[in-house]
This record gives structure tokens, C-alpha cells and sequence, in this order.
């Protein structure tokens, strides 16, 4: 479908959209996305004007956007060692933030709300492809699960609004994102922005070798970023079931064939020291995405080996050195 078409009958276009986290990775992608498919009052908040941790922030959220749409990105994301460095900030600001902005939603009479959860929701050992159903089969990871948890309880609220309100909300399971805009911080980032940084700063110091969490063994699926805000507005057009759903690709990669890639596209042929007395974190990560492609029509489209070549790319062009505290996504 064109983009001329996307604009002439998207049922977005006419609406007053807002997009927490709007201004972060994912959300300025959404943004974008939904400027392509005609939307043109899209209300972006900044942490810095509204804190959505408190019920001040969010009542003027609220006052000042008057939504018809929300989308809720915002969150306070980060790796493995930010999670494990943070987890009761993890816990209590995505916790607060989606509570308070759902019940907010539903007193205001906001036609439509997309929430964000995420995969690390999922039980540690979930069988791989990981099924929607399989949310409640156990604990999650020990270093993601408040993170995870706080997450997973916006699951429950939404389907509680749906079923005592009759709300239209709905919760979509991203996996593991990159791409350009990515936080690069070396104490905070991701796996993949984390090894494009390491890879790019040993190469241009002629460093004999980077360190890497773990022991290269566990799996992950990589979504590209661009793809990821393609199947939130998708959702958002052609949703409106209570199920939750996944957003991945089947492309499933051990993390020490990705630290291969990336060194190979960023051009460090150093060695690669894995440290073992550090978390490998969940054993195996890939989605089952066939509930998102029939319910709404999504299938990823960027091949991980062209996405990563954005990422680093992008990286280069900017040369970000964040030193940022946890992401509000």
C-alpha cells in the first residue's frame, strides 16, 4: 500500500493523537509513522514539562493534549546491567507511569490506548517461539522481572477496563528493538547499540580486545525499530482485541554469532574476551508473530544484517556519547 493511500483512509488522520515516549527511540519512529499515514495533531509530552511518575503530570498531559489516541511508550528501559543496577526504579516508575496514564484514559473517555509492554514479561524458560499464551507459565529472568512484572500488570489492567469499562485498549509485546536513535551508553544501552559502541571505539583506538557479558550462548530476536513503529500503528488501525500480541521477527540469533556480525559491519577484527561471571540473562528469546500478522496484517521486513548496517552507520554519523541516566523510551 502507498503512502498516498495510507493517508487518504487511515482512520488516524482525523484524530488527537498523543504519544508518551514520543520524543524517545521507539515513540519517534511511531511519530514519524503516524505522520505518513496522515495523522497531523500528534501531541508529543516531554519528561521535563510532564512527569508522568506523578498525578500532577499526568492530569496535565491530559488537560493539554485531550486525547482521542494514546499511544503509552514511555518507559524507563535498559540492559541487563541497568536492570540489575535499578530494579526498583524499574519497578516503580513503568508501574506508576502505566497506571496512573490507563486510568487516566479511561476517566477522560480516550477512544483508543496502545500500550507497550515488553517480551522480558515472558516466564525465563519459555519454550522458544514464544507464545502469547505463555505469559503466565512462571517467573521471569531474575535480572529483568521487575522490569518485567510492573509491565505485565498494565496486561491485567487493560483487560480489567476492557471487561468492567468496556475500554479500548491493547497491549503489544515488542521484542527486543534496535536501529538508529538508539541510546549508545555504554552502562545503559542494549546489547546491540552497547557492541556497535564498543566495536567502533576499539577499532579507533586500536584496542587488542572488547569483553562481553556472559558466555555467547543465549538467543535473542532483533527488531528493527522502523518495523517495530510500523506494526504499533497497524495495531492501532486494525486492533481492537483484549489478547495481547507480539511484535518480533522468526529471525532468531545466538548473541555470540551477533557479536560476530556487528564486529565484521563495524570493522574490528580484534579478539572478543567472553566474561562469564556476568549474567548471560534469559537462555532463549524468539517470538511466535503469527497472532500479529493475522490479527492486524504485520510481518517484519528488515533483514538483521541490513539493520544493523543502519544502526552503525547512524552511530558513525553522529558519534553519540550519551551518558544519560535509565531511557524514558
Amino acid at each position: 500500500m502507498s503512502t498516498a493511500s495510507f493517508s487518504e483512509t487511515s482512520p488516524l488522520a482525523g484524530k488527537r493523537i498523543c504519544v508518551t515516549g514520543g520524543g524517545g527511540f521507539l515513540g519517534s519512529f511511531v511519530v514519524e509513522e503516524l505522520g505518513r499515514r496522515g495523522a497531523r495533531d500528534i501531541f508529543v509530552p516531554r519528561r521535563k514539562d510532564y512527569d508522568l511518575t506523578t498525578t500532577a503530570g499526568v492530569e496535565k498531559l491530559f488537560a493539554d493534549a485531550r486525547p482521542q489516541v494514546l499511544f503509552h511508550l514511555a518507559a524507563v528501559v535498559g540492559g541487563i546491567g541497568a536492570n540489575r543496577h535499578n530494579p526498583g526504579q524499574f519497578f516503580y516508575d513503568n508501574a506508576i507511569m502505566g497506571i496512573q496514564l490507563i486510568e487516566y484514559a479511561r476517566r477522560n473517555s480516550v477512544e483508543k490506548l496502545i500500550v507497550a509492554g515488553t517480551t522480558c514479561s515472558y516466564p525465563k524458560f519459555t519454550p522458544v517461539p514464544f507464545r502469547e499464551e505463555a505469559l503466565w507459565d512462571g517467573y521471569p529472568e531474575e535480572t529483568n522481572a521487575p522490569y518485567g512484572i510492573a509491565k505485565k500488570a498494565l496486561l491485567v489492567q487493560c483487560q480489567a477496563y476492557r471487561q468492567q469499562y468496556g475500554m479500548n485498549a491493547i497491549y503489544l509485546l515488542p521484542v527486543n528493538l534496535y536501529g538508529p536513535r538508539d541510546n549508545f551508553d555504554l552502562e545503559r544501552s542494549h546489547v546491540i547499540p552497547a557492541l556497535v559502541r564498543k566495536c567502533l571505539e576499539a577499532r579507533r583506538t586500536g584496542a587488542q580486545e572488547i569483553v562481553c557479558w556472559g558466555d555467547g550462548s543465549p538467543t535473542r530476536a532483533f527488531l528493527y525499530v522502523a518495523d517495530a513503529a510500523e506494526g504499533m500503528v497497524l495495531a492501532s488501525e486494525r486492533y481492537d482485541g483484549g489478547d495481547p500480541v507480539n511484535l518480533g521477527t522468526a529471525e532468531e540469533v545466538s548473541i555470540r554469532d551477533l557479536v560476530e556480525t556487528i564486529a565484521h559491519q563495524c570493522g574490528y577484527d580484534g579478539k572478543v574476551r567472553w566474561d562469564a561471571s556476568q549474567p548471560n540473562g534469559q537462555p532463549r528469546r524468539g517470538l511466535d508473530t503469527s497472532r500479529a500478522e493475522r490479527s492486524f496484517g504485520f510481518r517484519a521486513k528488515t533483514p538483521l544484517a541490513h539493520g544493523l548496517a543502519a544502526t552503525v552507520k547512524w552511530y558513525l554519523d553522529h558519534q553519540v556519547n550519551n551518558t544519560s541516566p535509565p531511557a524514558r523510551r
